[in-house]
C-alpha cells in the first residue's frame, strides 16, 4: 500500500475558524509549498476485516500544522468505517516536512489517499 498526497484544487488560503488561538491554514499553490513526508506509516486492516474481502481506498484531507505534525484529519472518501478509522490512525502517525510560504513553516491543508490491498 502506497499512500499519495494530493493537493487540493483550491487556490488561496483560508482563514482558521474560530478566534485568534487558530492559526492560519494554506492551500498549496500560489507560493506555498507542499508538506513532503518524512515518515510514513502504512494502514493495517483492523480484526476481522480482511475476511469480508473488502479493497479500495480512504481519502482524507489533513492539516500539517507548522511543526510538520498531521492535525484535523477529515475523511472525504470513506470505504468501510473500520478502514476509515485505521486509515485516520494511520495518517495521524505521519511525519512531514513542512509546507512553506515565503521561506517560513506554515500549516497546509493536504488531500491524502491510502489504499487497502488483499495480497
Amino acid at each position: 500500500m502506497r499512500a499519495a498526497i494530493i493537493a487540493i484544487a483550491m487556490a488561496g488560503l483560508l482563514g482558521a475558524a474560530g478566534g485568534a488561538a487558530q492559526e492560519q491554514v494554506y492551500e498549496p499553490g500560489g507560493g506555498v509549498t507542499l508538506p513532503k513526508v518524512i515518515k510514513e506509516v502504512r494502514p493495517q486492516y483492523p480484526p476481522g476485516t480482511m475476511e469480508t474481502g473488502i479493497q479500495g481506498r480512504v481519502t482524507m484531507r489533513c492539516v500539517v500544522q507548522r511543526d510538520g505534525r498531521p492535525g484535523e484529519v477529515t475523511v472525504t472518501e470513506s470505504l468501510e468505517p473500520r478502514l476509515d478509522g485505521a486509515a485516520v490512525e494511520a495518517l495521524k502517525q505521519w511525519e512531514f516536512e513542512p509546507g512553506q510560504r515565503n521561506g517560513m513553516p506554515v500549516a497546509v491543508r493536504i488531500a491524502v489517499e491510502m489504499r487497502f490491498t488483499l495480497k
